[in-house]
């Protein structure tokens, strides 16, 4: 598990993502979403952007491991480097890490629930996490902050493409039907590597 975790963040520092980087060109814009009640009310001590495995905890999270990566772009299609983003979402029981929380089911002690990690200079960032699952009146999705130098913090959510829950969330609704691309992503099953699936997405900001 360590030798895992430690490669993990290891590439993720050094920016290896597969997806080519394309030529800077002018994009739409990531809509804005609420950042929902579940925010966590005290970060955790083990807050990086490795979810799946928690210092002190042998088993990794339940659930399909996904590798979420992407860049963080201007409106003019420019990088975003050395930029905070974060991550938070449910565990595979559909609990969050917050005290107003009371859902039914045990949280999973090996699922961090909160990751973030900074963009590098080509904007490209990178997490370790899981396929978002559904809970008590939402489609599964992941909570984004980002936080641009000078600018109030930008935050939406992801949401997974062809999710038959899509249709019928209310958040999810809220957004133009030409515009919901740009908040969903494909989970795609990999071969090697960390994960079992992976999604690429990126975030594109008014600024620059």
């Amino acid at each position: 598990m360590v030798s895992t975790r430690r490669r993990f963040l290891r590439n993720a520092a050094g920016g290896l993502l597969t997806a080519a980087i394309a030529p800077a060109s002018a994009a739409l814009l990531t809509p804005r979403q609420s950042a929902g009640p579940f925010y966590p009310a005290e970060l955790p001590l083990d807050d990086d952007n490795d979810l799946v495995h928690v210092a002190g905890q042998a088993d990794p999270a339940k659930g399909k491991v996904a590798d979420l990566s992407g860049r963080l772009l201007d409106r003019n299609g420019n990088p975003l480097s050395n930029v905070r983003i974060e991550i938070w979402q449910c565990d595979a029981n559909g609990r969050y890490r917050h005290p107003r929380e009371n859902g039914r089911q045990p949280i999973d002690p090996g699922f961090q629930g909160f990751g973030h990690t900074l963009s590098d200079a080509d904007g490209r960032y990178r997490f370790l996490t899981i396929r978002p699952v559904p809970y008590p009146g939402r489609t599964p999705h992941i909570h984004v902050a980002v936080y641009p130098p000078g600018e109030r913090p930008f935050v939406t959510q992801l949401y997974v493409a062809g999710e038959e829950r899509n249709d019928s969330d209310f958040l999810y609704r809220r957004i133009p039907a030409e515009n919901r691309h740009l908040i969903t992503a494909a989970f795609e099953s990999v071969t090697g590597g960390p994960a079992e699936l992976q999604a690429r997405w990126d975030v594109v900001l008014d600024a620059g």
